[in-house]
């Protein structure tokens, strides 16, 4: 590292220091001296072995692990954990700090930023039209969603946003010695009280939970961070030479989605009572901002009408609040807010059909969002109107963008079930009907025939005096919920319906056929749809198959004809973590590259306006890596200034719970969208044509070997599930669904969250390389030149260096002197040295290749951030993985104590806090 680079992060280094020096002064307190002797001594071992890559240090640091009890082993567990923990923290606050550093020395603007992309649309002659014509149709979504792999507690989130805002103060302010004390002694207590509150949860989430622990991320970021970055948006355009005159008018790029209490696809607890539950929490939460914020604009705005001359629509709208007191008479500002306080109060009343309200005599509520944005309008027109338009920019200007992003209903909710689901309740409901005896053994043509018909019948189906099945009522009354509460909060509160495993025409169909049942589709002329119907491809065959199913369904008039009333837009999701589950790593990017390239086609062949939707994880085996290159390295035109993309487990509380980095990765979405969308030209020429050539054919020599290894090799499935902690993970209270979608072991039952985590935990992390090195390598043998078309590959283009990026990370996390360890565990001797031998070889040669086309001589040369960060963390995650494969023996030998299980538990919160990005 270079004496720059050192000095850069020396403020860093010294606030890991001193947060590691509390944790041991808590340690030593709680635990007494011999167990904080013990733990300091196993440390001492991790770091001499990483500093000197010695055995004999490693067979040192296995003897300090060995033999002890169950209480030590939970002390050490829970120690190393939280220093893994501690630093993430300090990590966050310094990449903040830096960029804070950055921007205020006039620096060039940093990579990601939406200024550096403004810049970058000037160079490339962008005009104000194409600008302003991105802006208007601009739509970028983070999806939140309630998957198990963010293994961290609330309780425990809370203290950890405490220690890094007291940590924060520490450099942003100046401080006596007084207040520097006072300000250790709060970190002190809070990482005592870390040491003193459970990790763990002692009961299984359920969906209710993970809404509230959703809805806790709008409180710490996106109901401030979300309307700021708009704000600052408009700010940075009025400002730019060339873009000036798009600032006068509201530019809204984000808006918030949700799938938690939406998603009951293989989530039985999901029901029509969860899913309206969520969207009147969504409206409780967004309705509660407002109320403060309005307070707090109230105590600012003291304008008195002696010394201001205020319009008479303000006048208008304060003499309708009830204040009669002197003082306030001649506040007009005041009591109009008042009396905008008092009708939002009324509107919130009618929509919950709350009591617990008191509204006073005469107000109305508001008839809808805009007629809220109206009184807040008028109040900016009345300060602009006085020469007081710096007042109307301030918290007013923030609030109306708010309400502008979250209207009453803060957030959408997305609905997503499997399409074997509806087929069967659509099945139900024809045979009842008497309209359709058997629709399941039906071909796909008939299918489709039939439910043409029935779209355009205006006749229901359903009757009040027929018996249904217990699935039918109960899928039903999620689709009556969605008609309910888009009466009640607006279309905008639940407007996408996702269909999980769409493989045909008529899987869609079947779900436009349910939404006429309730209303969501009108039949008629002029039809009306009232949500999107989005079909989801997951596995690689769905991904090869989607053009053809869009494209014949935009060839029938009916559906073309429900579209006309979505404004001839269509939505797509590409699942990540399925396809890379089926195909393997390289397979599985490329298939979504070809897939999202054909949609574009199909796409602009019939003129419809495309959506993609990408179900991204955390883990790069699941679609994750930086938000900004992943975007980048879409094909052109699949972006088209509209994106929707998941934010999965423990990614929303590393990405979204602290405020200044959470609006930084939002920025760093309209950044990417903005260059994706204007910037990027790569497509049909000759040279490229060659480039997609090379990678098909890299692609199915990968898609072979992974295939081989993961489905075709016998006992796999017996390795995976002795190898690694998936059984144990299974039990783990982070999330509400079942780890497998059916009871059974196979591997193609078994969701991709806990695949890709369960390999992760035992640092072979699998599904981030496996096929890569066995694929180039036969490339190279091929082709004389095959290194130096790779190579070009990767300067020229950049979805292969992104894919390259993220494997680089993968590998540098990965480690085969522990997954030997791991591998230990499985029983069969024969079994296990003939699968770990491929695995090893196969990581081998992966490395080996990536280096050669990357031409960096160690991991991550490129990311000397990164790097530093994954080398200074080993120390502390060694130990736990030693001690998690230790656990795990005894627990298999029937030591099922419940103090093994705690143990083990901690091990695995530990590993996923010092990897970070797991699942």
């Amino acid at each position: 590292m270079s004496e720059h680079a050192s000095e850069k992060d020396l403020p860093l280094k010294e606030d890991i220091r001193f947060l590691g020096r509390i944790l041991g002064d808590t340690l030593r307190e709680q635990e007494g001296e011999n167990i904080y002797n013990l733990i300091e001594g196993i440390r001492q071992s991790a770091i001499q072995y990483r500093r000197d890559d010695n055995p004999t240090d490693l067979r040192k640091l296995e003897h300090s692990l060995d033999g002890l009890s169950a209480e030590d082993t939970i002390a050490v567990v829970r120690a190393f954990s939280y220093f893994s923990h501690l630093s993430n923290i300090a990590e966050d606050l310094h990449h903040n700090r830096r960029r804070m550093v950055y921007s205020q020395r006039g620096a060039p603007p940093r990579e990601g930023s939406i200024l550096l992309a403004l810049e970058r649309a000037r160079k490339n002659h962008i005009t104000v039209k194409q600008l302003s014509d991105f802006f208007s149709k601009a739509l970028i979504s983070p999806v939140l969603t309630a998957h198990p792999t963010e293994v961290q507690r609330k309780s425990v989130l809370d203290c950890h946003l405490m220690i890094a805002k007291r940590l924060g103060e520490r450099t942003r302010t100046s401080m006596t010695p007084e207040e520097l004390e006072e300000n250790e002694a709060s970190i002190r207590r809070a990482i005592l009280i870390l040491w003193q509150t459970n990790e763990l949860r002692t009961f299984k989430l359920r969906v209710k939970d993970e809404i509230e622990n959703g809805l806790s991320y709008y409180r710490y970021t996106f109901l401030k961070e979300v309307p700021r970055l708009c704000v600052q948006l408009e700010r940075m355009v009025k400002e730019d030479q060339d873009y000036h005159e798009l600032g006068n008018q509201p530019l809204l790029p984000i808006k918030m989605g949700s799938w938690i209490g939406g998603d009951r696809d293989g989530n039985p607890f999901v029901t029509a009572e969860v899913t309206q539950y969520a969207l009147q929490r969504h409206s409780h939460i967004v309705f509660d901002y407002y109320f403060q914020e309005l307070i707090l604009l109230r105590g600012q705005l003291s304008l008195s009408s002696r010394l201001v001359s205020v319009s008479d629509e303000l006048l208008s709208l304060a003499k309708l609040a009830p204040e009669t007191e002197d003082a306030r008479l001649e506040e007009p500002y005041r009591r109009a807010i008042t009396a905008i306080y008092l009708r939002l109060q009324a509107t919130q009343k009618s929509l919950q059909n709350t009591q617990l309200l008191s509204v006073s005599e005469g107000i109305t509520p508001y008839v809808n969002v805009q007629a809220f944005k109206d009184d807040l309008s008028l109040l900016a027109r009345s300060l602009i109107s006085h020469g007081s338009q710096s007042l109307s920019e301030g918290r007013l200007k923030h609030l109306q963008r708010a309400v502008d992003i979250f209207g009453f209903h803060l957030a959408s909710l997305d609905l997503r079930q499997h399409s074997e689901v509806h087929a069967k309740t659509v099945a139900e409901l024809l045979q009842k009907s008497q309209v359709c005896g058997d629709y399941l053994s039906l071909v796909e043509a008939e299918r489709i025939k039939l439910l043409l018909a029935e779209i355009i019948n205006p006749r229901p189906l359903r009757s009040l005096f027929i018996d249904y099945s217990e699935q039918t009522q109960l899928e039903m009354a999620i689709f009556e919920v969605a008609k309910k509460m888009q009466l009640e909060l607006g279309e905008s509160a639940i407007t996408n319906y996702i269909i999980s495993k769409t493989d045909s025409v008529s899987d869609v169909l079947e779900v436009a056929l349910l939404l006429k049942e309730v209303g969501l589709l009108v039949p008629g002329e002029k039809p009306q749809l009232k949500m999107n119907i989005i079909p989801l491809f997951e596995t690689i065959g769905d991904l090869r198959g989607c053009g053809q199913i869009m494209a014949q369904l935009f060839s029938l008039p009916v559906y073309r004809d429900l579209l006309v009333s979505r404004q001839d837009l269509q939505e797509v999701m590409l699942g990540y973590s399925d396809s890379n589950k089926d195909g393997g790593f390289l397979t599985a990017n490329w298939e979504l590259y070809k897939a999202e390239k054909t949609l574009v086609e199909v796409f602009q062949r019939f003129q419809i306006e495309m959506r993609l939707f990408h179900g991204r994880g955390g883990s790069v085996g699941r679609g994750g890596g930086p938000s900004y290159y992943g975007i980048l390295a879409q094909p052109a035109g699949s972006v088209n200034a509209q994106i929707r993309l998941t934010e999965q487990g423990e990614v929303i509380a590393s990405k979204y719970s602290d405020p200044g980095i959470g609006r930084r990765n939002l920025e760093t979405l309209v950044a990417a969208t903005l260059e994706a969308t204007l910037l990027n030209q790569s497509g049909s020429t000759e040279e490229w044509q060659r480039i997609y050539q090379v990678m098909e054919e890299i692609s199915v020599t990968s898609f072979e070997r992974y295939r081989a290894l993961v489905y075709e090799t016998p006992g796999f499935d017996q390795f995976f599930r002795e190898a690694t902690p998936i059984s144990e993970i299974s039990k783990l209270n982070i999330g509400s669904r079942p780890a497998s979608r059916k009871p059974s072991t196979r591997i193609e039952d078994l969701r991709a969250i806990p695949w890709v985590f369960s390999w992760a935990q035992s640092r072979m992390i699998l599904p981030g390389w496996y096929g890569f090195g066995s694929a180039v390598k036969a490339f190279r043998e091929r082709h004389a030149d095959g290194l130096a078309q790779l190579q070009h590959m990767y300067q020229k283009w950049p979805f292969m260096q992104t894919l390259l990026s993220n494997m680089d990370m993968v590998l540098a996390k990965t480690d085969f002197t522990i997954a030997k360890r791991y591998a230990g565990l499985v029983k069969d001797e024969a079994l296990r040295v003939r699968i770990f031998s491929e695995i090893e070889k196969e990581y081998e040669l992966t490395t080996t290749e990536l280096k050669a086309i990357t031409s960096q001589q160690d991991f991550l040369s490129a990311n000397p951030t990164l790097a530093r960060s994954i080398r200074e963390r080993r120390p502390y995650l060694d130990p736990l993985n030693h001690l998690q494969v230790d656990l795990l023996r005894c627990y298999r030998h029937g030591e099922a104590t419940e103090a093994v299980q705690r143990a083990i538990h901690l091990t695995i919160n530990g590993v996923a806090a010092g990897l970070r990005n797991s699942g």
